[in-house]
């Protein structure tokens, strides 16, 4: 099991963040609707007392389709083009954990606190001390790390990128200290376990899917959703309910609940 714990910095509130991450996950899911992109779901409901305290379990299948990432449908057969999740949303706390019927040694498990601080917490998972010797920190700068060529979109660039509506950025190299001195400042801190138990390919395929399937990912939601903040900036949790529920009725996806 390769296990990375990773850092994502943004200068915005927790409840800005909210908004943005509910709004992103509507937008996805719209563009990614279509033929082959059937989601059954199993289980949608409330829960106390369990994961982050209460809040919302959901568990849900993905068909092969738009739904699967093209990194993960590399990885495995035809056959198996189906992947669970379970998912805990208890914000500003989630647990989410990926598995596949088919492919009995594969798991993905992702747990997140939003915290408004610099990123800073050396223990927020409170992890064993073997535990912490194994993780493997990396911290993520929307602003600073690259973006390969064929993804980078001029409209989507941090350093490029000012908003109509709040007058906020470009934000340069330095952004990170102007937002420690005035603010908002939060930080994204995802524990993330891949496991794939196959003699002779588990070191390389576990690096694979952290590098491509979840920071590269990350990278660049969390670009998204600086740069598209003129999109959700004025929306209130109940315009967000209500395109959930556009967005369910489009995709026939039940109420929907996801993370970035």
């Amino acid at each position: 099991m390769l296990i990375k714990e990773y850092h994502i910095l943004l200068p915005m509130s927790l409840e800005e963040y909210q908004v943005a991450q509910l709004y992103m996950i509507q937008k996805s899911r719209e563009e990614s609707s279509g033929e082959g992109s059937g989601v059954e779901i199993l289980a949608n409901r409330p829960y106390s007392d369990g994961p982050g305290g209460s809040g919302q379990y959901t568990h849900k299948i993905y068909h092969v389709g738009s739904h699967i990432p093209s990194w993960f449908r590399a990885l495995l057969p035809k056959a198996a083009l189906q992947v669970e999740e379970e998912s805990w949303k208890a914000y500003p706390y989630t647990r989410t954990r990926y598995t596949c019927p088919f492919v009995e040694k594969f798991s993905i498990e992702i747990e997140t606190y939003y915290r408004p601080d610099s990123g800073k917490q050396s223990n927020v998972f409170n992890l064993t001390a073997a535990e912490k010797r194994q993780r493997i920190m990396d911290t993520i700068d929307i602003v600073r790390d690259p973006i390969s060529p064929n993804e980078y979109k001029v409209e989507e660039d941090p350093k490029l990128y000012r908003s109509a509506k709040t007058g906020r950025g470009p934000l340069g190299d330095d952004w990170l200290e102007g937002a420690m001195a005035s603010g908002p400042l939060m930080c994204a801190y995802k524990l993330c376990k891949v496991e794939f138990r196959y003699w002779g390919m588990q070191s390389k395929i576990e690096q694979f899917i952290h590098d491509v399937g979840l920071r590269k990912v990350m990278l660049r939601a969390h670009r998204q959703a600086w740069c598209w903040q003129d999109e959700w900036t004025e929306l209130t949790m109940e315009d967000i309910r209500q395109l959930e529920e556009e967005t369910a009725r489009i995709c026939g996806e039940g109420s929907p609940v996801s993370d970035i």
